[in-house]
């Protein structure tokens, strides 16, 4: 064990990996510890007999194309991360109903013009409304971008340079499309991707939305070709190549402190000394586990019971292998949303219930035919909640039926809205709950989004003064419960925008 470190990042999800990368691309010593045998957290791969599965991966935003590149690929190829991607042709089929009741089948291509084109053909009379919507997305992208320039951010610039920006981010996503004129059934369609966040349009700040479809559409989704952990193996080798170090199978159990500054991290292979340790750990239990009592700021106090544990999003995700290729099934689209209703706020309410209708589908072999042995596919679905109080409610026998319930809820949606029984030909099925990711992550009631966004506490207030979000000196939380919020494209940036502030701290002494 080396006696210091520059930098100790804890916990090798998506966010810990980039931060580790970054800190060790500027030089400093770093040391990337996690409890788990393996890095990725959700970024990760399981197998279950001849086939290997994708925990959660459905499509990664923000990558962009060679001549318009985003704020992820731009990341990557700063740092030298080089990952064999998949690029995604279409942004989704949606089958549900209509907030007026009446059926939806939807299927949205990405680019802005064909976007547009579609729209008017499912909503005749939106083409306007949708020419504003992306203009508007244009001044939304370069406020990010200098949002994410790792420079404190400058209020009276902003007022000069994004003014309908700032105007718009004042209001949540339903109010600004309704001001645009946007047809009722056009936000319906448009809305389709944001459980993705976690919150419904009438709730989620427009700069947030906004910047996810610009993501989405404009810039067109990605995958890795070999799962997540292709993703994460390549920070990691990245990670050594520029002599970073790494314990696996450590866990941290305290922060040191010297003062009120941390100094170090108490593991489960012993103390480490360092400068500045970056924790890619929910706040929450930072503040409740990992210091003294006396060092909790109360800024930090005021700030959880604000959110009085609203955390976000839950997941029940089912993986199935299938001993036939796709095509023979019939399955046509890589990502297929079902939802009972295309209103957010119905279909939030309803997430409330363990047995809501949500569900997405995912066919792997549909985008990259050798994903699964010669003759079969993969496929997975993913069920949304919004609150936990169902699972917790279950006994170890109801939960085993739940399981069981989830997996005949997924096969009948694939009957009921594609026609197809899948049921002869599942070789492989796996269930992983609320329950799973909570052991597997650590997180607070399962959740790998952290908080959920609100009014109050949006990205884009999190955003306008990222330093008072760090409270204890020498100690900053990277991940989906910092400023960035949720998902891996966030995350990455999250992780890489901390470690530049850590590395200017170290810089300047490292005194705060």
């Amino acid at each position: 064990m080396a006696a210091k470190y520059d930098v100790v990042v804890v916990g090798a999800g998506n966010a810990g990996l980039s931060a580790a990368v970054k800190c060790a691309v500027e030089g400093k010593k770093t040391l990337l510890i996690d409890q788990h045998n393996l890095p990725g957290g959700c970024a990760s791969s399981f197998r279950r007999g001849r086939f290997e599965f994708d925990p959660s991966v459905h499509e990664i935003c923000d990558f962009g194309p060679e001549d318009n590149k985003g704020h992820v690929r731009l990341l990557m190829e700063r740092n030298g991360v080089n990952v064999d991607w998949i690029t995604v042709p279409e942004c989704y089929r949606c089958i549900s109903t209509y907030s007026d009741g009446t059926p939806m089948d939807v299927t949205m291509p990405c680019g802005r013009e064909q976007f547009i084109d579609a729209m008017e053909k499912y909503v005749p009379g939106s083409r306007g409304p949708m020419e504003k919507f992306f203009d508007l997305l244009l001044e939304v992208r370069a406020a990010k971008v200098y949002m994410n320039d790792g420079t404190p951010n400058d209020a009276k610039y902003m007022q000069k340079h994004f003014p309908n920006t700032l105007r718009a981010c004042g209001y949540n996503s339903l109010r600004v499309l309704q001001a645009l004129r946007m047809p009722q059934k056009a936000i319906d369609i448009l809305g389709v991707y944001w459980p993705y966040l976690g919150v419904p349009l009438d709730e989620i700040n427009f700069f947030h939305f906004g910047n996810m479809i610009d993501m989405y559409v404009i810039r067109q989704a990605v995958i890795p070709h070999h799962t997540s952990h292709e993703i994460s193996m390549t920070f990691m080798n990245r990670f050594y190549e520029l002599g970073g170090e790494a314990w696996f199978n450590c866990r941290a159990e305290q922060f040191l402190f010297d003062g009120d500054k941390v100094c170090g991290v108490r593991t489960s292979l012993g103390d480490v000394e360092c400068e500045q340790v970056l924790a890619n750990i929910n706040p929450d239990i930072i503040d409740a586990k990992m210091i003294p009592k006396e060092l909790v700021p109360e800024r930090d106090k005021k700030l959880s019971a604000a959110r009085n544990k609203k955390f976000s999003t839950k997941f029940c995700m089912i993986y199935m292998a299938l001993n036939r290729p796709v095509e023979e099934i019939g399955i046509k689209d890589y990502c297929i949303f079902f939802a009972e209703t295309a209103d957010s706020r119905k279909e939030y309410e309803l997430m409330k219930s363990i047995d809501n209708g949500y569900n997405i589908l995912i066919s792997y072999n549909t985008l990259i035919p050798d994903f699964s042995p010669e003759g079969t596919c993969v496929i997975s679905f993913t069920k949304l909640f919004s609150e936990s109080e169902d699972w917790a409610k279950l006994t170890p026998e109801e939960y085993y039926k739940v399981k069981d319930k989830m997996i005949a809820k997924c096969i009948d949606d694939v009957k009921k809205n594609l026609n197809i029984d899948i049921t002869p030909y599942i070789e492989e099925v796996e269930v992983a709950t609320p329950m799973t990711f909570a052991r597997y992550l650590g997180t607070p009631d399962g959740t790998p989004y952290g908080f959920e966004l609100s009014d109050w506490d949006g990205i884009i207030a999190r955003m306008m003064d990222v330093q008072a979000d760090f409270t204890i000196k020498g100690l900053r939380h990277i991940g989906a419960g910092s400023f960035m919020a949720d998902g891996y494209s966030s995350t990455w940036i999250n992780g890489d925008l901390c470690a530049q502030m850590v590395c200017a701290d170290l810089r300047e002494g490292g005194k705060k």
